[in-house]
């Protein structure tokens, strides 16, 4: 197989870029947003298999390289198990590192499975790098989004939120953009010399700007006024018995402060279970919906017996002057965070060495009816829900298919403090602004500390208040209808076309003359 010649590298000079290459992924993410920079990574990564002399060292660079992106990207994970959980430092550090070398294990997968395509071979480098790299590539993190229940933080598709490749996003989705990614990488490891690669760099950069003036939804009946709760409750004293007091009282006070058609709170805002709450709190709540002719969305865990909590959103509607008892919305988390709110099987050791309250929750049901808000339809997630547009596109297709009213609002409700001072806070603000991108709706997110915002269905914050401030964000959301390419078919198109990509590769390599 032809060789690119710009330079080569000693197996350990290669190892180490490799490691660097994937650390410095970090940068393209926010809160930097050096976008060209995880496209620059990757095509080093890509140049490097190509000169890989077995399939070990094709699965050592992609696993090197996974376990610098991935260890960089998540590091604040430790903050949550060693400031707030309690774990030993050494302890924490650990398992921080062995997450990432079970993350790297994705890329290094495809990085395998891809010099032993190339290594069994010989075809023109285009072949591998515009067909099996970028499919394989695919493959990994869409993977790594499902398996062991999934953790698809920071994957290449996330960087590009405010790049030329934005415009793809409501097509084929975050996965999708990575791929795109992956083929732009492609393209630079085939240069210098090949005109077709530069041609086709551009063309699909041209082509993402192009689409990004493509309005997929359109607006649904009037906008509503909206107010998100930033209450500001430092973890280390949210569930605290002193303090619990004083957060029911001020996020009371947060709420009745003025009307608006919609009032979110953060996740788990009230930090008892719903029975444990003073009996008179909650219907001092729904006489301020009714007089002010406001909705409630409310971050709180619910009981449903002995051992069984859901982590929750109630929707608290005003009561019509025929009813007795105010109507009552329930929206629980469906997916769920490993170690964080449930325990995997053989891990109960790991988890009861943290002191996180809370930690093993009930799953609700993967579909759920969205929260009526005058002419809107407002579909709640939880915190780390919005990692997975599969599964709100999906909610989205099955109401369609059904009739039932389709969602045109997001609510995240988040409590991101766990991860302290970080850089979660504003990865989880980006991972909001793909779902909008994904779905053609605006996402509005409620946090106890950051980043509370309204963002667009363009996927643009709107509006945004400064993280570890307690305040609250009003404003006017309209509401959008329709269903972009992306919600109709989910994750199954790119799948398909990757995986026609790998025939083809397969193909034209069983073609070819000199094919060993």
């Amino acid at each position: 197989m032809p060789q690119l010649t710009s330079f080569r590298l000693k197996p350990t000079q290669a190892a180490i870029a490799a490691l660097l290459a994937g650390a410095c992924n970090v940068f393209a993410f926010a809160p930097f947003g050096f976008w060209p920079l995880q496209i620059l990574a990757l095509a080093l990564l890509f140049h490097l298999l190509l000169q890989a002399q077995s399939v070990k060292a094709g699965v050592l660079l992609g696993w090197l390289y996974g376990f610098g992106w991935s260890a960089v990207c998540v590091y604040w994970l430790y903050i949550s198990m060693h400031q707030y959980g309690g774990m030993p430092a050494p302890l924490a550090a650990l398992a921080v590192a062995l997450l990432a070398l079970l993350l790297g294990a994705f890329p290094a997968l495809a990085t395998g499975l891809a010099t032993r395509f190339r290594l069994g071979h010989t075809v023109p480098a285009w072949i591998m790098l515009l067909l099996v790299l970028p499919a394989l590539w695919m493959f990994s993190e869409w993977l790594r989004g499902w398996v062991l229940t999934g953790f698809p933080w920071a994957i290449s598709g996330y960087a590009h939120t405010d790049s030329p490749l934005t415009g793809y996003a409501p097509l084929i989705g975050v996965y999708g953009l990575g791929w795109l990614a992956a083929v732009l990488a492609a393209c630079l490891a085939l240069l210098p010399g090949k005109k077709a690669a530069a041609a086709l760099f551009l063309a699909i950069l041209l082509l993402g700007l192009g689409l990004k003036s493509v309005s997929w939804t359109t607006p649904n009946g009037q906008a509503i006024s909206v107010r998100l709760l930033q209450g500001n409750v430092p973890q280390e004293i949210k569930f605290d018995a002193e303090q619990t007091n004083l957060t029911l009282t001020l996020y009371e006070d947060l709420i009745r402060a003025a009307p608006a058609d919609l009032i979110a709170t953060p996740e788990t805002a009230l930090p008892l279970l719903a029975h444990q709450l003073p009996v008179d709190y909650l219907p001092r709540l729904a006489e301020f919906a009714t007089a002010s002719n406001s909705h409630l969305a409310i971050g709180i865990p619910i009981s449903d017996g002995p051992q069984q909590y859901a982590n929750s959103v109630i929707g608290i509607s005003p009561t019509p002057a025929n009813r007795a008892t105010p109507k009552l919305y329930r929206y629980d988390k469906h997916h769920l965070v490993p170690f964080g709110e449930f325990v995997p099987f053989g891990f109960r050791w790991f988890v009861d060495m943290m002191h996180i309250p809370l930690g093993d929750f009930s799953r609700g049901d993967a579909l759920q009816a969205p929260f009526s808000v005058k002419d809107q339809w407002v579909l709640p997630n939880i915190c780390y829900e919005d990692l997975f547009g599969e599964e709100i596109a999906g909610q989205l297709r099955a109401s369609d298919a059904a009739g039932s009213p389709v969602a045109s609002l997001l609510l995240n409700v988040s409590n991101i403090a766990w991860f302290g001072d970080s850089i979660a806070l504003p990865q989880h603000l980006q991972i909001s602004q793909m779902r909008a991108l994904e779905t053609g709706r605006p996402m509005l997110r409620s946090t106890n500390t950051g980043a509370t915002a309204i963002i667009g269905p363009d996927g643009k914050v709107q509006a945004q208040l400064k993280p570890f401030e307690r305040n609250v964000l009003t404003a006017s959301v309209q509401g959008y209808r329709g269903i972009t390419p992306y919600v109709a078919v989910g994750n199954a198109f790119i799948v398909l076309l990757a995986l026609a990509l790998l025939l083809a590769a397969w193909y034209l390599a069983r073609r070819t003359p000199s094919s060993r």
